[in-house]
């Protein structure tokens, strides 16, 4: 038994920051942000919009491309939760009318796509489920520091969805074999010292006994992207030889959209031309989660992703973790989230 694709969707909210708009409170510059990362634009939460609301709004428009009104659990993939406790997804799945079928989150990051896609699979072929609504999720702007020019620049908020059913390892829109990986040992590399159970048991509730800084992420960017470029790369290519795929067989390489110069990297690396390779970072920034199943929405809508693309997902995060799979693109009716 495999997990099928059947639909997908993805929402963005409304309020564009352009690099003009950081290089007010920041000592940056359009050039200096585009030139390291790609991104020109990205999205931003305000007025209380918050992960929940994104990933009803994806939810709702992957079901609708599925043509499904019901599924029979809701997994949702975000490292923006509006809450410590409890999960996120049981909320989503009451907003979406599915009531009290099973919901659950996970966080992996930027790989959480590829781990909860995994997730989302094991559950069919387990016979847990006979579908599964799988959301990415992320208002995780919310968690960088805005005085930050290494970090700001580089987040935005946005949610992508897919409706995966019960089906043969052989249909169009068929889940391929994962390769997933993660090192421990370089946690700290990317991560938010405080609000956790450590920082907690070590400094207790008060605030004030925590450094401002220590609420917002932390990031090395030097050695995150070379760790980035090698697992991308190497989990890739054993998707690809567990798939019985040459690079040569792959039609689009969706990369997690963590950086411009990564993907590249990346593509360069598996020795893919540039025009097999998505890219829509200039828009939205890193979106965490939410970053492969927006591009896949994306580049579906425009008709560029055609039934029978044989396409190569990758994903690098926090954790360390990555992960890598392949599909070949089934008939879907996609609309745009721009």
């Amino acid at each position: 038994m495999a997990a099928v694709i059947t639909g997908l969707g993805g929402w963005l909210p409304p309020t564009v920051v352009t690099n003009d708009d950081l290089c007010g409170t920041l000592d940056t510059s359009d050039e200096w942000i585009r030139t390291r990362t790609g991104i020109q634009e990205r999205r931003m939460v305000t007025g209380g919009l918050s992960t929940r609301d994104i990933a009803v709004e994806a939810g709702a428009r992957a079901l609708k491309s599925a043509g499904e009104s019901r599924t029979d659990a809701v997994v949702v993939a975000t490292t923006s939760a509006d809450r410590l406790c409890p999960a996120v997804a049981p909320e989503v799945s009451h907003l979406l009318g599915l009531d009290t079928v099973a919901a659950f989150d996970l966080t992996s990051a930027c790989s959480g796509f590829l781990y909860g896609l995994a997730t989302s699979a094991g559950l069919i072929a387990s016979g847990v489920a006979g579908s599964v609504l799988f959301i990415g999720a992320e208002a995780f702007t919310t968690l960088v520091n805005p005085a930050d020019r290494n970090t700001a620049p580089i987040f935005g908020d946005g949610g992508g969805a897919v409706v995966l059913r019960a089906g043969q390892p052989d249909e169009m829109g068929a889940i391929g074999p994962f390769d997933l990986g993660s090192d421990g040992a370089k946690a700290d590399l990317l991560a938010i010292p405080a609000g956790g159970s450590r920082q907690r048991a070590a400094c207790g509730l008060g605030t004030d006994t925590v450094p401002t800084a220590d609420w917002y992420l932390h990031m090395s960017g030097r050695p995150l992207y070379t760790q980035a470029v090698e697992r991308m790369t190497a989990s890739s290519r054993i998707a690809l030889a567990r798939a019985g795929w040459q690079v040569g067989d792959v039609a689009w390489f969706v990369g997690h959209q963590a950086n411009a110069r990564i993907v590249a990297a990346v593509a360069e690396e598996l020795e893919l031309p540039g025009e097999r390779v998505a890219v829509n970072i200039d828009k939205v920034g890193n979106t965490l989660s939410a970053s492969i199943p927006l591009l896949l929405t994306e580049y579906a809508a425009r008709g560029d992703l055609r039934p029978g693309d044989r396409v190569l997902l990758a994903a690098f995060g926090a954790g360390l973790s990555w992960g890598a799979t392949t599909l070949v693109w089934p008939k879907i009716v996609a609309d745009s989230f721009r």
